[in-house]
């Protein structure tokens, strides 16, 4: 037998299962028995056989073999004739009625029927005379497929093997077993794959396969083996090419029919129809059924395959539903193109109230070029984009294309499938090739907003220059027949992309031509963009506090919204004012859905919006995992290009957490890569973490340096946001660099600019900027004024970093007492955050304000948690796992593990089982 790290490599998954075949053989070599493998089909019940039985042979046990076959099923005696063939030359060793009885079932000689029981009692006793020679394994795979006469005796033999070295392991499907009598004996259900093996198993075959076909994939094989391995192949053979959308049901392949389609052939043509109706009626709402009747069956036609098990009807909901989506695509696959069309008209007509629904049905009903029904599919798509299904509006809009009268329609409609693919992070060839048919549709496509507006995407994605992309976008803008029209959706989308091209570019200069281009919309530019842009894109430090109405209004019902696009806009737009974790809720759903096989796009900004919340709020053992999926997903999608963000908050948890070197690695690859390309906002990012690594090693002259390069002392550079982020860092690196002019105007500038009122941590930020250009009396005034600030509980690291600021200060005004306050809870928040250099910075000035020795905490107990992690330990006390508790909160398991471990110790405990008492006394 296999030992442990022998396992097949091939049985992803299974490890459990084998290491039970392992034990079920050692014992059969010893004492033996019978064990049965149940299952669906395609679970995987051969390929653990074959393992089992190349095991065996391994050790030297003797390997009977039998495959039932649907052709030999009504052979008598078919199955104990290929169980018992390598055996012939030991029936004589039987005696002669036991070996007469055997060689006349099996054939080899002619007489009466034997005897039932002593044909039994001869194969009995045959397996265990062989089996005393060496331990035998007799395999059996297809059990329901064997003959009546070869199952009963055979599952007469199968009780009586205990005693023996014999053991018999036989596989059949759940719920049909044949012949073959399975009661009372052991049985090993065989269940799906679980959704992490399931994605192991897909990575390992097919690596090159497409996210968003892996992902439709993993959904209809829900874990079977077989439906894993054969459906990629059954997609490539039916898509023309990646482009072509995935397949709403997706198709079988010979071998998959084999397993699934034979039980729906052999139903009645009614039966079938009913079924096929609901295929294609995904919702399986029996009124929708009834009322498409007239495509040819009645409701009562779905009994047979009830009674087959096919599906199951729920009568309080009234809908029926498929046991497997495999038996959904067989059902579609033995179907005509013309009964397809026939129940997609009936559908259609029931779904006349129905945007989506009705102009899916009629697209696949329409054969020819249809003018009237591409428009419909087109309007469909735009609905659908609203929640966020991008692989459903491309599937749309390439349909409308495909009916279009037009080869100016055509191109039309292809280019905003092209835009939309791009925009979502499809395939990247599939965008490509998208674009590639707007050029062949028609002469007029160049021109179109929505090809502009792909192409500058995929030029980003592919490396291309920014100036590039921006000059293409505004070129097409300009060109643009309806350039005044807040209403056209094309001229919009032109506009969005120009903007996010504007902001990677990172440079004043680029927003020329969007401001102008806005300045001509009548009667403005629609009002989710001048919240966006103005709070984050373009200047928020000019444009920002008018809109902080505006804002609030939004926020008040993001939690509600359900248009992905708005909660991307109202995140961007709450960056700087710091009210991210107000939409934490719905960015978390897109990061869900994109993990699901949702669009890669929104889960990367929704990716990079956490890691903005984690970081200034003190959770970053999450910013860093966040970070590192995002890194995967870009390179997953094909976005590359905002593989910059997520380095950028490596870097910032690098610098702040004393790893300098893997800080500086990081940032070098981004200044050098964004460069030559002209993304001029990677590079401003990259300083900042520069700025934060050099004040944590004491080096204050390149800390200024690199601070004036994102916003020169004196300015807050236009159309540059983060000088809001470096302002203090630039006047503490100024001051300690006896630069006391610089700073003071830095302060005032900043004073003047009335960017305090974004944020309660920017005013916190400011108001310590100011204290540390003012004199000694003024100075612990306007600290104690920047520690009273609304919420600075919510931003851990800069309270700390204000704290710290303000000992050092008591501490070289000779204030002792004061000075150890303010630096002791400054060295337990960055103890406590992990931010090493600070701390250490912290303890200095502890020891030099006269502190010899760090006190501990008198905290003990529950009073110690902090509120999350007293939220986290109530929650694990419940019961919940971690995984359920991240989902509660919004964090990962892997983070919720990382802060009971540091719950454990402050509780004065060592297990999950004792906390309950431990916050309970405490609570109480």
């Amino acid at each position: 037998m296999t030992q442990p790290d022998d396992r097949p490599e091939t049985l992803v998954g299974r490890l459990r299962e084998i290491d039970f075949l392992q034990r079920f053989l050692r014992q059969t070599g010893v004492n033996g028995g019978t064990l049965l493998l149940s299952g669906e089909a395609g679970v995987g019940k051969t390929a653990l056989l074959e393992a089992t039985a190349d095991a065996a042979r391994a050790s030297g046990r003797t390997i009977l073999r039998v495959t039932g076959a649907e052709f030999e099923a009504e052979a008598s005696f078919a199955g104990l004739n290929q169980t018992l063939f390598p055996l012939v030359d030991d029936f004589s060793a039987l005696g002669d009625e036991h070996a007469r009885a055997l060689r006349v079932a099996l054939g080899f000689e002619t007489g009466s029927a034997p005897d039932w029981l002593l044909l039994s009692n001869a194969v009995t006793l045959l397996l265990r005379r062989v089996a005393a020679r060496a331990p035998l394994l007799l395999v059996i795979d297809d059990l329901p497929w064997l003959d009546r006469a070869s199952a009963v005796v055979l599952s007469f033999a199968a009780r009586r093997l205990v005693g023996s070295r014999a053991g018999l392991l036989a596989a059949y499907r759940t719920g049909s077993a044949g012949y073959f009598d399975t009661g009372g004996l052991p049985e090993l259900p065989l269940r799906a794959l679980d959704d992490e093996a399931a994605a192991q198993l897909l990575a390992e075959r097919f690596p090159d396969l497409g996210p968003q076909v892996r992902a439709r994939v993993l959904s209809t094989a829900q874990g079977n083996p077989l439906a894993l391995l054969e459906l990629p192949h059954a997609v490539r053979e039916t898509r023309r090419g990646p482009a072509e959308p995935v397949p709403r049901i997706l198709p079988l392949n010979q071998r998959l029919q084999g397993l699934f389609a034979a039980r729906v052939a052999a139903l009645p043509a009614a039966t079938r129809t009913l079924l096929l109706a609901a295929a294609l009626e995904s919702t399986g709402d029996l009124a929708v059924l009834q009322a498409a009747a007239g495509a040819g069956y009645r409701l009562d036609d779905l009994a047979p395959a009830e009674q087959d098990q096919l599906v199951r009807v729920t009568t309080a909901s009234h809908t029926v539903t498929f046991r497997h989506p495999l038996i959904r695509s067989a059902v579609v696959t033995e179907s005509t193109s013309a009964e397809r069309r026939r129940v997609h008209r009936a559908l259609a007509e029931v779904h006349r109230d129905d945007l989506e629904r009705r102009a899916w049905h009629l697209g696949e009903a329409t054969v020819e070029p249809d003018e009237e029904v591409a428009a419909l599919l087109q309007e469909a798509a735009r609905l659908v984009r609203r929640r966020g299904d991008y692989q459903a509006v491309i599937a749309l809009l390439c349909r409308a294309a495909d009916l279009s009268p037009t080869p100016q329609a055509r191109s039309r409609r292809l280019a905003e499938a092209a835009y939309i693919g791009a925009e979502g992070l499809a395939e990247t060839r599939s965008a490509m090739e998208l674009l590639q048919g707007v050029r062949q549709a028609g002469e007029q496509a160049p021109a179109s907003l929505n090809y502009a507006s792909a192409t500058a995407f995929q030029l980003l994605d592919a490396d291309g220059h920014v100036d590039t992309a921006h000059r293409l976008l505004v070129g097409a803008i300009e060109a643009w027949p309806n350039r005044t029209d807040p209403q056209d959706e094309e001229l919009v989308t032109g506009l969005w992309t120009l903007a996010l091209v504007c902001i990677v570019g990172g440079r004043a200069e680029l927003w020329e031509a969007f401001h102008a281009a806005t300045a001509r919309l009548v009667p403005g530019p629609p009002e989710i963009m001048t919240l966006g842009i103005g709070l984050f894109g373009a200047d928020p430090v000019r444009t920002g506090v008018a809109l902080l109405p505006a804002l609030e209004a939004r926020l008040a019902t993001i939690q509600h919204e359900t248009d992905p696009d708005m909660v991307q806009n109202v995140a961007a737009a709450s960056i700087y004012p710091d009210r991210l974790t107000e939409v934490r809720e719905p960015l978390w759903r897109s990061i869900r859905q994109g993990r699901a096989g949702g669009p890669g796009r929104r889960r990367i900004v929704a990716l990079m919006d956490v890691c903005i919340d984690d970081f200034v709020r003190g959770e970053w053992a999450e910013a860093a995992e966040l970070a590192a999926e995002g890194l995967a997903v870009c390179e997953e999608f094909g976005g590359r290009f905002f593989s910059f963000y997520f380095r950028y908050h490596q870097a910032l948890l690098a610098a702040v957490q004393g790893r300098f070197e893997t800080s500086r690695a990081l940032t070098d690859q981004m200044i050098g890569w964004a460069g030559p390309r002209g993304v001029g906002m990677a590079q401003t990012y990259a300083r900042h973490a520069q700025v934060l690594a050099h004040l944590g090693e004491g080096d204050y002259e390149s800390a200024y340096q690199r601070a004036t390069e994102i916003s020169p002392a004196g300015t807050l550079a236009s159309h540059v946001p983060h000088s809001l982020w470096v302002a203090l860092e630039l006047v503490e690196a100024a001051v300690r660099t006896d630069r006391r002019a610089e700073a003071e105007r830095h302060v005032r500038v900043l004073r003047e600019s009335g960017t305090a009122a974004l944020s309660p941590r920017l005013a916190m930020r400011e108001m310590a900027a100011a204290a540390l250009v003012a004199d000694d009396e003024a100075a612990p005034e306007l600290f104690e004024r920047a520690l009273r600030t609304p919420r600075t509980v919510e931003w851990p690291f800069d309270t700390a970093r204000v704290r710290l600021l303000y000992g050092e200060r008591l501490r070289r005004s000779r204030a002792m007492s004061e000075a150890k306050a303010q630096l002791k809870e400054a060295s337990h928040a960055f103890e406590k955050l992990g931010a090493t250099p600070w701390a250490a910075r912290a303890e200095r000035e502890l020891r030099a304000a006269g502190q010899t020795a760090r006190t501990p905490s008198n905290t003990q107990g529950a009073a110690a948690l902090t509120p999350q992690e007293r939220e986290i330990a109530r929650l694990a006390a419940s019961g919940m796992t971690n995984k359920e508790i991240g989902e509660r909160l919004f964090i990962s398991p892997r983070t919720v593990s990382s802060h009971l471990y540091q719950i454990f110790p402050k509780l004065g405990i060592t297990t999950r089982a004792a906390l309950r008492d431990a916050i309970g006394s405490d609570d109480a």
